[in-house]
Protein backbone atom coordinates (compact mmCIF):
# COMPACT_ATOMS: atom_id res chain seq x y z
CA UNK A 1 0.00 0.00 0.00
CA UNK A 2 2.75 2.32 0.96
CA UNK A 3 4.33 1.28 -2.34
CA UNK A 4 1.73 2.70 -4.56
CA UNK A 5 0.99 5.74 -2.85
CA UNK A 6 4.70 6.79 -3.59
CA UNK A 7 4.22 5.71 -7.22
CA UNK A 8 0.92 7.65 -7.24
CA UNK A 9 2.13 10.72 -5.37
CA UNK A 10 5.53 10.62 -7.52
CA UNK A 11 3.06 10.51 -10.84
CA UNK A 12 0.96 13.26 -10.09
CA UNK A 13 4.03 15.78 -9.11
CA UNK A 14 6.03 14.47 -12.15
CA UNK A 15 3.21 15.54 -14.28
CA UNK A 16 2.24 18.81 -12.97
CA UNK A 17 5.88 20.19 -11.29
CA UNK A 18 8.50 17.04 -11.68
CA UNK A 19 8.54 17.15 -16.00
CA UNK A 20 9.21 20.98 -16.02
CA UNK A 21 11.95 20.60 -13.36
CA UNK A 22 13.59 17.89 -15.28
CA UNK A 23 13.34 19.85 -18.48
CA UNK A 24 14.46 22.78 -16.97
CA UNK A 25 18.02 21.01 -16.03
CA UNK A 26 18.10 19.26 -18.93
CA UNK A 27 18.24 22.63 -21.17
CA UNK A 28 20.72 24.29 -18.66
CA UNK A 29 22.84 21.12 -18.80
CA UNK A 30 22.50 21.34 -23.30
CA UNK A 31 23.10 24.94 -23.32
CA UNK A 32 26.29 24.57 -20.99
CA UNK A 33 27.95 21.99 -23.73
CA UNK A 34 26.42 23.42 -27.23
CA UNK A 35 24.93 27.24 -26.79
CA UNK A 36 22.07 29.01 -27.05
CA UNK A 37 20.57 28.79 -30.45
CA UNK A 38 19.73 32.49 -31.54
CA UNK A 39 17.02 32.60 -34.56
CA UNK A 40 18.17 35.81 -36.66
CA UNK A 41 15.28 37.75 -38.40
CA UNK A 42 14.36 36.87 -42.05
CA UNK A 43 15.67 39.69 -44.62
CA UNK A 44 11.97 40.64 -46.30
CA UNK A 45 13.11 39.28 -49.68
CA UNK A 46 13.73 35.88 -47.77
CA UNK A 47 10.20 35.43 -46.23
CA UNK A 48 8.25 32.79 -47.76
CA UNK A 49 4.49 33.29 -49.13
CA UNK A 50 2.06 32.78 -46.85
CA UNK A 51 -1.62 32.54 -46.19
CA UNK A 52 -2.88 33.38 -43.23
CA UNK A 53 -6.27 31.32 -42.59
CA UNK A 54 -9.19 32.49 -40.40
CA UNK A 55 -12.04 29.89 -39.33
CA UNK A 56 -15.09 31.98 -37.88
CA UNK A 57 -18.82 31.32 -36.91
CA UNK A 58 -21.19 33.70 -36.52
CA UNK A 59 -18.18 36.52 -34.95
CA UNK A 60 -20.31 39.54 -36.13
CA UNK A 61 -19.09 41.07 -32.66
CA UNK A 62 -16.16 41.42 -32.99
CA UNK A 63 -14.97 40.45 -36.36
CA UNK A 64 -14.11 43.96 -37.82
CA UNK A 65 -11.76 44.02 -35.10
CA UNK A 66 -10.15 41.05 -36.20
CA UNK A 67 -9.99 42.11 -39.55
CA UNK A 68 -8.32 45.60 -38.36
CA UNK A 69 -6.04 43.61 -36.71
CA UNK A 70 -5.15 40.94 -39.46
CA UNK A 71 -4.69 44.07 -42.05
CA UNK A 72 -2.17 45.72 -39.57
CA UNK A 73 0.25 42.77 -39.40
CA UNK A 74 3.63 43.31 -40.86
CA UNK A 75 5.17 40.97 -43.08
CA UNK A 76 6.87 41.49 -46.92
CA UNK A 77 4.74 43.45 -49.61
CA UNK A 78 2.66 41.08 -51.68
CA UNK A 79 3.70 38.02 -49.93
CA UNK A 80 0.67 37.43 -47.28
CA UNK A 81 -3.22 36.54 -48.74
CA UNK A 82 -5.65 36.09 -45.91
CA UNK A 83 -8.74 33.87 -46.05
CA UNK A 84 -11.61 33.92 -44.28
CA UNK A 85 -13.90 30.84 -43.72
CA UNK A 86 -17.49 31.57 -42.57
CA UNK A 87 -19.32 28.15 -43.18
CA UNK A 88 -22.47 27.95 -41.60
CA UNK A 89 -22.54 31.67 -40.04
CA UNK A 90 -26.04 33.00 -40.16
CA UNK A 91 -25.56 36.17 -38.97
CA UNK A 92 -23.37 39.24 -40.84
CA UNK A 93 -19.82 37.89 -40.41
CA UNK A 94 -19.80 37.16 -44.36
CA UNK A 95 -21.56 40.26 -45.08
CA UNK A 96 -18.77 42.28 -43.18
CA UNK A 97 -16.03 40.39 -44.20
CA UNK A 98 -17.14 41.02 -47.83
CA UNK A 99 -16.54 44.40 -47.56
CA UNK A 100 -12.63 43.73 -47.78
CA UNK A 101 -11.41 43.52 -51.08
CA UNK A 102 -8.47 42.35 -50.22
CA UNK A 103 -9.72 39.34 -48.28
CA UNK A 104 -10.38 36.38 -50.16
CA UNK A 105 -13.60 35.03 -48.53
CA UNK A 106 -14.87 31.32 -48.93
CA UNK A 107 -18.52 30.86 -47.44
CA UNK A 108 -21.74 28.11 -47.49
CA UNK A 109 -24.48 28.41 -45.87
CA UNK A 110 -24.13 24.54 -44.69
CA UNK A 111 -22.25 23.96 -40.80
CA UNK A 112 -19.80 20.93 -40.28
CA UNK A 113 -17.64 22.13 -38.08
CA UNK A 114 -14.61 23.79 -38.13
CA UNK A 115 -12.07 21.54 -39.27
CA UNK A 116 -14.39 20.73 -42.34
CA UNK A 117 -14.19 24.68 -42.69
CA UNK A 118 -10.22 24.45 -42.80
CA UNK A 119 -10.31 21.36 -45.17
CA UNK A 120 -11.79 23.46 -47.42
CA UNK A 121 -9.95 26.66 -47.09
CA UNK A 122 -6.31 24.70 -47.31
CA UNK A 123 -7.69 23.51 -51.19
CA UNK A 124 -7.32 27.59 -52.01
CA UNK A 125 -3.99 27.91 -50.29
CA UNK A 126 -1.14 27.63 -53.13
CA UNK A 127 1.64 29.31 -51.02
CA UNK A 128 4.37 27.82 -49.05
CA UNK A 129 3.10 27.98 -45.53
CA UNK A 130 -0.37 27.94 -43.88
CA UNK A 131 -0.92 30.32 -40.59
CA UNK A 132 -4.28 29.30 -38.58
CA UNK A 133 -5.55 31.38 -35.86
CA UNK A 134 -9.16 32.36 -34.15
CA UNK A 135 -11.18 34.59 -34.88
CA UNK A 136 -11.59 35.95 -31.80
CA UNK A 137 -7.73 36.09 -31.11
CA UNK A 138 -5.86 39.14 -31.64
CA UNK A 139 -2.29 39.15 -32.76
CA UNK A 140 0.91 41.12 -32.27
CA UNK A 141 2.06 43.19 -35.53
CA UNK A 142 5.39 40.91 -35.46
CA UNK A 143 3.63 37.56 -35.34
CA UNK A 144 4.09 36.80 -39.04
CA UNK A 145 7.59 37.95 -38.96
CA UNK A 146 8.54 36.18 -36.15
CA UNK A 147 6.67 32.99 -37.14
CA UNK A 148 7.66 32.64 -40.71
CA UNK A 149 11.66 33.67 -39.89
CA UNK A 150 12.00 29.63 -38.59
CA UNK A 151 10.86 28.04 -41.61
CA UNK A 152 14.44 28.58 -43.29
CA UNK A 153 15.45 25.84 -40.86
CA UNK A 154 14.25 22.64 -43.27
CA UNK A 155 13.55 20.50 -40.34
CA UNK A 156 11.00 22.77 -38.81
CA UNK A 157 7.82 21.29 -40.13
CA UNK A 158 5.57 23.83 -37.98
CA UNK A 159 5.46 26.51 -35.89
CA UNK A 160 3.33 27.32 -32.66
CA UNK A 161 3.02 30.80 -31.49
CA UNK A 162 2.06 31.57 -28.07
CA UNK A 163 -1.70 31.97 -26.34
CA UNK A 164 -2.03 34.71 -23.93
CA UNK A 165 -5.37 35.61 -22.02
CA UNK A 166 -6.64 39.11 -21.13
CA UNK A 167 -6.85 39.56 -17.21
CA UNK A 168 -8.67 41.91 -15.39
CA UNK A 169 -8.30 42.79 -12.22
CA UNK A 170 -11.97 42.33 -11.38
CA UNK A 171 -11.99 38.90 -13.35
CA UNK A 172 -13.13 35.31 -11.70
CA UNK A 173 -10.86 32.55 -10.68
CA UNK A 174 -11.41 31.20 -14.26
CA UNK A 175 -9.65 34.17 -15.84
CA UNK A 176 -6.68 34.28 -13.16
CA UNK A 177 -6.72 30.34 -13.12
CA UNK A 178 -6.31 30.53 -17.20
CA UNK A 179 -4.00 33.06 -17.11
CA UNK A 180 -1.46 31.00 -14.58
CA UNK A 181 -2.13 27.90 -16.49
CA UNK A 182 -1.18 29.33 -19.78
CA UNK A 183 1.75 31.33 -18.47
CA UNK A 184 2.76 28.02 -16.85
CA UNK A 185 2.13 25.96 -20.10
CA UNK A 186 4.58 28.63 -22.07
CA UNK A 187 7.61 27.69 -20.18
CA UNK A 188 6.92 24.33 -20.95
CA UNK A 189 6.90 25.05 -24.45
CA UNK A 190 9.70 27.28 -24.51
CA UNK A 191 11.97 24.43 -23.00
CA UNK A 192 10.16 21.74 -24.99
CA UNK A 193 10.88 23.16 -28.29
CA UNK A 194 14.72 23.97 -27.41
CA UNK A 195 14.76 20.23 -26.02
CA UNK A 196 13.64 18.89 -30.04
CA UNK A 197 9.88 19.71 -30.38
CA UNK A 198 6.51 21.49 -29.41
CA UNK A 199 4.38 18.50 -28.44
CA UNK A 200 1.30 20.39 -30.33
CA UNK A 201 -0.19 23.59 -31.23
CA UNK A 202 -2.83 25.52 -30.29
CA UNK A 203 -5.06 26.93 -33.15
CA UNK A 204 -5.30 30.19 -31.20
CA UNK A 205 -2.33 30.30 -33.83
CA UNK A 206 0.15 27.92 -35.32
CA UNK A 207 1.47 27.74 -38.72
CA UNK A 208 2.61 24.49 -41.04
CA UNK A 209 4.32 23.73 -44.53
CA UNK A 210 1.81 24.03 -46.39
CA UNK A 211 3.21 20.49 -48.55
CA UNK A 212 3.31 18.57 -44.88
CA UNK A 213 -0.69 19.36 -44.19
CA UNK A 214 -2.24 16.11 -43.57
CA UNK A 215 -6.14 16.53 -43.35
CA UNK A 216 -7.62 15.04 -40.25
CA UNK A 217 -10.32 12.78 -40.05
CA UNK A 218 -13.99 15.56 -39.94
CA UNK A 219 -15.04 14.45 -36.35
CA UNK A 220 -11.11 15.19 -35.15
CA UNK A 221 -12.10 17.34 -32.17
CA UNK A 222 -8.28 18.70 -31.32
CA UNK A 223 -7.97 19.54 -35.22
CA UNK A 224 -4.71 21.77 -34.72
CA UNK A 225 -3.43 19.22 -31.81
CA UNK A 226 -3.49 16.51 -34.44
CA UNK A 227 -2.60 18.49 -37.85
CA UNK A 228 0.67 19.61 -35.72
CA UNK A 229 1.31 16.09 -34.62
CA UNK A 230 0.99 14.63 -37.54
CA UNK A 231 3.83 16.50 -39.17
CA UNK A 232 5.92 15.86 -35.59
CA UNK A 233 5.32 11.88 -36.26
CA UNK A 234 6.41 12.44 -40.35
CA UNK A 235 9.91 13.28 -38.57
CA UNK A 236 9.89 17.44 -38.18
CA UNK A 237 10.17 19.68 -35.92
CA UNK A 238 7.25 21.54 -33.92
CA UNK A 239 8.92 25.13 -33.10
CA UNK A 240 7.52 27.83 -30.14
CA UNK A 241 7.99 31.13 -30.89
CA UNK A 242 6.67 33.36 -27.75
CA UNK A 243 7.39 36.92 -29.94
CA UNK A 244 4.41 35.77 -32.02
CA UNK A 245 0.95 35.49 -29.43
CA UNK A 246 -2.11 35.72 -29.99
CA UNK A 247 -3.94 37.26 -26.89
CA UNK A 248 -7.97 36.88 -26.05
CA UNK A 249 -10.22 36.51 -22.78
CA UNK A 250 -10.75 34.14 -20.22
CA UNK A 251 -13.74 32.50 -20.77
CA UNK A 252 -17.04 34.10 -19.39
CA UNK A 253 -16.99 32.09 -16.05
CA UNK A 254 -15.99 29.14 -14.93
CA UNK A 255 -19.05 27.36 -16.15
CA UNK A 256 -17.78 27.83 -19.33
CA UNK A 257 -13.96 27.43 -19.24
CA UNK A 258 -14.56 23.97 -17.27
CA UNK A 259 -17.16 23.35 -20.71
CA UNK A 260 -13.67 23.74 -22.89
CA UNK A 261 -11.62 22.03 -20.88
CA UNK A 262 -13.91 18.95 -21.04
CA UNK A 263 -14.17 19.05 -24.68
CA UNK A 264 -10.46 19.46 -24.92
CA UNK A 265 -10.02 16.49 -22.49
CA UNK A 266 -12.54 13.91 -24.60
CA UNK A 267 -10.19 15.28 -28.00
CA UNK A 268 -7.06 14.25 -25.63
CA UNK A 269 -8.46 10.57 -25.08
CA UNK A 270 -9.11 10.50 -28.80
CA UNK A 271 -6.07 12.06 -30.01
CA UNK A 272 -4.01 9.54 -28.14
CA UNK A 273 -5.90 6.33 -29.49
CA UNK A 274 -4.79 8.03 -32.78
CA UNK A 275 -1.41 8.85 -32.56
CA UNK A 276 -0.16 5.32 -30.77
CA UNK A 277 2.76 5.14 -32.66
CA UNK A 278 4.21 7.77 -30.86
CA UNK A 279 4.32 5.58 -28.13
CA UNK A 280 7.19 4.08 -29.81
CA UNK A 281 10.50 5.42 -27.68
CA UNK A 282 12.84 3.21 -29.97
CA UNK A 283 11.36 5.19 -33.34
CA UNK A 284 10.38 8.31 -31.83
CA UNK A 285 12.72 8.76 -28.64
CA UNK A 286 12.77 12.42 -27.40
CA UNK A 287 9.46 13.10 -28.89
CA UNK A 288 7.62 10.16 -27.25
CA UNK A 289 9.44 11.10 -23.95
CA UNK A 290 7.72 14.72 -24.52
CA UNK A 291 4.71 13.56 -25.74
CA UNK A 292 3.83 11.32 -22.95
CA UNK A 293 5.83 13.65 -20.08
CA UNK A 294 3.56 16.57 -21.25
CA UNK A 295 0.46 15.54 -22.43
CA UNK A 296 -0.29 11.84 -22.09
CA UNK A 297 0.18 11.51 -18.28
CA UNK A 298 -2.52 14.87 -17.50
CA UNK A 299 -5.39 13.50 -20.52
CA UNK A 300 -5.47 9.82 -19.00
CA UNK A 301 -3.71 8.19 -15.55
CA UNK A 302 -2.89 11.44 -13.65
CA UNK A 303 -6.34 12.95 -12.20
CA UNK A 304 -6.65 8.87 -11.09
CA UNK A 305 -3.27 9.15 -9.33
CA UNK A 306 -4.58 12.11 -7.48
CA UNK A 307 -7.46 10.42 -5.78
CA UNK A 308 -5.63 7.52 -5.45
CA UNK A 309 -3.02 8.76 -3.52
CA UNK A 310 -5.49 10.91 -1.10
CA UNK A 311 -7.00 7.59 -0.31
CA UNK A 312 -4.42 5.72 0.59
CA UNK A 313 -2.82 8.44 2.25
CA UNK A 314 -5.89 8.39 4.40
CA UNK A 315 -6.02 4.57 5.13
CA UNK A 316 -1.97 4.96 6.12
CA UNK A 317 -2.83 7.74 8.12
CA UNK A 318 -5.60 5.62 9.91
CA UNK A 319 -3.54 2.85 10.47
CA UNK A 320 -0.12 3.04 11.76
CA UNK A 321 0.70 6.21 9.99
CA UNK A 322 3.90 8.08 10.71
CA UNK A 323 4.85 11.73 11.07
CA UNK A 324 5.75 11.68 7.11
CA UNK A 325 2.31 10.86 5.70
CA UNK A 326 0.59 12.67 8.50
CA UNK A 327 2.30 16.06 6.97
CA UNK A 328 1.87 14.98 3.85
CA UNK A 329 -2.46 13.73 4.69
CA UNK A 330 -2.52 17.23 6.10
CA UNK A 331 -0.89 19.43 3.02
CA UNK A 332 -3.50 17.16 0.77
CA UNK A 333 -6.40 18.29 2.94
CA UNK A 334 -5.38 21.83 3.05
CA UNK A 335 -4.74 22.03 -1.03
CA UNK A 336 -8.04 20.97 -1.20
CA UNK A 337 -9.80 23.17 1.37
CA UNK A 338 -8.38 25.63 -0.41
CA UNK A 339 -9.88 24.83 -3.56
CA UNK A 340 -13.52 23.97 -1.71
CA UNK A 341 -12.67 27.47 -0.17
CA UNK A 342 -12.25 29.33 -3.98
CA UNK A 343 -15.28 27.53 -4.81
CA UNK A 344 -17.45 29.16 -2.25
CA UNK A 345 -15.64 32.24 -2.71
CA UNK A 346 -16.22 32.46 -6.47
CA UNK A 347 -20.42 31.64 -6.15
CA UNK A 348 -19.86 35.08 -3.66
CA UNK A 349 -18.17 36.52 -6.67
CA UNK A 350 -15.51 37.53 -3.85
CA UNK A 351 -12.21 37.64 -5.47
CA UNK A 352 -9.15 36.20 -3.59
CA UNK A 353 -6.43 35.33 -5.98
CA UNK A 354 -4.61 33.03 -3.76
CA UNK A 355 -7.58 30.98 -3.46
CA UNK A 356 -7.90 30.80 -7.62
CA UNK A 357 -5.03 28.39 -8.83
CA UNK A 358 -6.05 25.01 -6.25
CA UNK A 359 -9.95 25.72 -7.74
CA UNK A 360 -8.39 26.36 -10.98
CA UNK A 361 -6.51 22.90 -10.88
CA UNK A 362 -9.01 21.02 -9.54
CA UNK A 363 -11.61 21.92 -12.04
CA UNK A 364 -8.97 21.01 -14.71
CA UNK A 365 -8.39 17.90 -13.25
CA UNK A 366 -12.34 17.47 -12.98
CA UNK A 367 -12.40 18.39 -16.28
CA UNK A 368 -10.53 15.13 -17.80
CA UNK A 369 -12.42 12.64 -15.30
CA UNK A 370 -15.72 13.59 -17.06
CA UNK A 371 -14.02 14.25 -20.78
CA UNK A 372 -12.70 10.56 -20.53
CA UNK A 373 -16.28 9.39 -19.55
CA UNK A 374 -17.73 11.81 -22.44
CA UNK A 375 -15.15 10.17 -25.06
CA UNK A 376 -16.15 6.25 -24.44
CA UNK A 377 -20.18 7.26 -24.35
CA UNK A 378 -19.77 8.51 -28.09
CA UNK A 379 -21.33 12.24 -26.74
CA UNK A 380 -18.34 14.60 -27.59
CA UNK A 381 -19.33 16.27 -31.23
CA UNK A 382 -16.44 17.94 -33.33
CA UNK A 383 -18.80 20.64 -34.83
CA UNK A 384 -17.75 23.82 -33.46
CA UNK A 385 -19.13 24.96 -30.26
CA UNK A 386 -18.16 28.23 -29.11
CA UNK A 387 -17.64 29.07 -25.43
CA UNK A 388 -18.47 32.37 -23.79
CA UNK A 389 -15.54 34.52 -23.13
CA UNK A 390 -15.66 38.05 -21.33
CA UNK A 391 -16.32 41.24 -23.91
Amino acid sequence: MEILFWISLFMAFYTYVGYGILLFIIIKIKRAIRGRKVVADANYAELPFCTLVIAAYNEQDIIREKINNTLALKYSEGKLKVIFVTDGSSDKTPDIIAGYPQIQLLHQPGRSGKIVAVHRAMTFVDTEIAVFTDANTMLNEQAMLKICRHYADKTVGAVAGEKRVKIEETDDASAAGEGFYWKYESALKKWDSELYSVVGAAGELFSVRRELYKPVPDDTILDDFMISMYIARDGYRIVYEPDAYATETASENVGEELKRKVRIAAGGIQSIMRLLSLFNIFKYPLLSFQYISHRVLRWTVTPFFMILAFVLNAVIVAGPGGLIYNLLMLGQVMFYLLALLGLIMEKRQIRIKALFVPYYFCVMNYAVLAGIIRYFKGKQSAVWEKSQRKG
